[in-house]
Parts: C-alpha cells; sequence; structure tokens
C-alpha cells in the first residue's frame, strides 16, 4: 500500500517535486540565497563624473604654477585660477559636468528651477549669480503698464532670445523669475515691445537688439591700444580680419608692453559705463615682479599709495607663485588710471617685469589664445549689462 504523501512535502500526485530542475538538482530557495560578503553590500550605482582626485575640486595641479614666468597665453599661470586655467580647483564647463545634480545641469528639460538662461551656451556658465542693485520691487503683474497688445507674446520673445526652450521660458514667467521694465511678469499672455522693454531673466538683461556686436580680445605685448596708429605699430584693427567694417570701441586701455583682455563693442552706452568710475567696474591683473617681497606689502597696497595724481589703493592682492628672484602676484582694483599697476608697485620699489589683465568685470580671458578675438556668450554679455546697471 503506496503510503500518501506528508502534507507540506512540496511533492505532486505522481511522485515529482515541481521546485526541482530539469536536471533532478533541487531549486533554491529564496531563504537559501548566500548572505551578501562582509563590505560588498550593495548601496546604489556607481557615480559617473565624480574626480579622481581628492584635491582642490579634484582637478589637476591644485598646487602652485611651476613658475612666476613661464605660463602659457594670457599669461596666467596654471594655479593662478584665471579664468579657467588648469589648477584653479573649478570645473572647466563651469560645474555643469557629468557629475552634477540632475537639476543643477544647464539647459536641460525639466523643471525651471534647475534651468538657467542660456544655460547651452559655452562661454560664461561659471560667472555665478548676477548681482543688481538692491532695490525695491514691484509686486507680481498680470498686464498692467508692460503689456503692449502690438507686441510679442514674452515667452516667445525669449525662446528667439535663446534662453530656453519656450515651455521652459513659460516656467520661469510663471515662477515670478521674468521681469520687464523693473517688473514683475507671471502672466503668460502678457506681450511686449522688444525694441523698447528691458528683460531681465534671474537678474541677467537679454540683449535683443541683433546690430549689438561684443567681443573679447587677448592683446598680445607689443599692440598699441587704438584701432588705428599712425607710427604703424601693430594696433587692435590688424586683428579685426573680416570685421574690418564694424565700427567698434575698445573699452578702457592697455600700454603697449601690457597684454591681457580688451572688450570690443559698438554699444556706446556699455562702453561709457564700463570706463566711468562711478560704476567701479573690477579688473584683475597678474603682474611679476623682481622678489622676493616684504610682508606687508598688500596690506599697504589695499590700505592705500600716494601717486603723483592722489592715493591710489587695490581691492585685493593675492600672492600667486614665488620663484627665485621673481613673484608673481594678483590684484584687483577698479581704478581706470592711466598705468596705475606699474605706477603702484614702481611706489613700493618692485617695478613690473610682466603685466596681464585677465579680467574685467565679470569676463575672464580665460584659455583664449593670445591675438585672438571671440564673441562673447550671451550670458556673458548679460553679466556686463546688470554690472552696469543696464
Amino acid at each position: 500500500m503506496t503510503q500518501a504523501p506528508r502534507s507540506g512535502s512540496g511533492r505532486n500526485r505522481d511522485g515529482r517535486n515541481p521546485a526541482s530542475d530539469s536536471g533532478g538538482k533541487p531549486a533554491r530557495d529564496a531563504g537559501d540565497a548566500k548572505p551578501a560578503r562582509a563590505g560588498r553590500e550593495y548601496d546604489g550605482p556607481k557615480r559617473t563624473g565624480a574626480p579622481k582626485s581628492a584635491g582642490a575640486g579634484g582637478y589637476k595641479g591644485a598646487g602652485a604654477g611651476k613658475s612666476a614666468g613661464g605660463y602659457k597665453g594670457a599669461g596666467a599661470p596654471k594655479s593662478a585660477g584665471a579664468g579657467g586655467y588648469k589648477g584653479a580647483g573649478a570645473p572647466k564647463s563651469g560645474g555643469a559636468g557629468k557629475g552634477a545634480p540632475k537639476a543643477a545641469r544647464s539647459g536641460q528639460r525639466g523643471a525651471s528651477a534647475g534651468s538657467a538662461p542660456f544655460g547651452k551656451e559655452r562661454f560664461g556658465r561659471n560667472l555665478g549669480a548676477v548681482h543688481r542693485p538692491r532695490r525695491p520691487k514691484a509686486p507680481p503683474v498680470d498686464r498692467l503698464d508692460v503689456h503692449n497688445p502690438d507686441g510679442v507674446r514674452l515667452q516667445k520673445i525669449m525662446a528667439s532670445a535663446g534662453v530656453a526652450s519656450r515651455r521652459v521660458c513659460e516656467d520661469m514667467i510663471r515662477d515670478g523669475r521674468v521681469e520687464v521694465d523693473g517688473t514683475i511678469v507671471t502672466d503668460l499672455g502678457v506681450r511686449v515691445d522688444a525694441s523698447t522693454a528691458a528683460i531681465h531673466v534671474d537678474g541677467l538683461r537679454l540683449q535683443l537688439n541683433e546690430t549689438m556686436m561684443y567681443y573679447a580680445f587677448n592683446k598680445p605685448k607689443g599692440v598699441v591700444s587704438t584701432m588705428e596708429d599712425p607710427e604703424g605699430r601693430p594696433c587692435i584693427s590688424d586683428f579685426l580680419k573680416n570685421r574690418k567694417g564694424e565700427r567698434l570701441f575698445h573699452i578702457g586701455r592697455l600700454d603697449v608692453a601690457t597684454e591681457g583682455l580688451l572688450l570690443l563693442t559698438n554699444d556706446g552706452e556699455l562702453t561709457n559705463r564700463l570706463t566711468h568710475p562711478s560704476f567701479e567696474v573690477p579688473k584683475t591683473y597678474l603682474v611679476q615682479v623682481r622678489g622676493p617681497m616684504a610682508h606687508g606689502i598688500g596690506a599697504q597696497m589695499k590700505e592705500g599709495i600716494e601717486l603723483e595724481d592722489g592715493i591710489a589703493r587695490v581691492d585685493s592682492f593675492r600672492l600667486v607663485d614665488s620663484t627665485p628672484g621673481h613673484v608673481l602676484v594678483e590684484v584687483v582694483l577698479h581704478s581706470g588710471r592711466n598705468r596705475v599697476v606699474r605706477r603702484l608697485f614702481d611706489a613700493i620699489g618692485h617695478p613690473v617685469e610682466r603685466l596681464v589683465r585677465t579680467q574685467f568685470g565679470p569676463i575672464r580671458v580665460g584659455d583664449q589664445r593670445q591675438g585672438s578675438i571671440r564673441v562673447l556668450g550671451r550670458q556673458e554679455v548679460g553679466h556686463l549689462l546688470a554690472a552696469v546697471e543696464m
């Protein structure tokens, strides 16, 4: 007499175990899984884009430059941090690389909180937030004085200017991130006249006049800061190539022996404001002098030094590098007086050996090749306009 299978044995009527595989081996139950080995617990997917090293931002060369006189291009040493040089500890693309959080990546689709104006542009993404003078803001409006029934919808103007897609621009308007003539607009039906309206997104001014041109020129040593020179010396117009028909102004001047950043534009109002002392636009220089330098020189230059045309001072003073016999210093000042940097260092007994302007307001020369001219990105132009309250 055949014995009935025990309750819970797992066998069917013909005596086979349904849990076994075709080879007769018992299949592993969920409770029979091997325990995880110590220290090998799964903690999520591997991170992408993380820097290999744990130094300053994980990038190469966090230390000082190789020598005070061996910097490339515009004269910035690798460790000087002059607008994107290696060793500055800042991401090459302004922090929008693979390792950045999704919400922080510029220009991608999604919530407007993570979308920056002109986020897909190459230049200007690392300029930070726009700092405009604090003034009382009018409450958000729908169609009050800024609405022009004969104008164009605000989101269409923004999209045409390259801010973002129209859908993202609509989100920006709803979120109260857009101002028209100083008034926050939240209604998607508002129409404006692009030729007269001043539109800001996150404080960034949109330049809607397509005839305006803005360039960055990395001036080499020996070039005169004029468009024409009666003595036949090399001047700015010699580097304009196909832009010779454009009427451009150079913003500020650099003496013949000084290298670095010059801004060129046909925007007369911007030129006047950037050169007017009341706006106090800062300029950054790398200065190579004979060393060693006595302690306390930086504090002395911040406090002010008497020159023949009055007291001059720097806004900041930083020792970048030093080698036997040479010192490399970074100074920031907003004074526009003639040859003021050279005269300051002459006054303290350290005549300048090499002088390079690496930044003008928010614009950096970066790794731009000497003698080259590049078009400023729309983010950069917006920061320039905001720096002088335009």
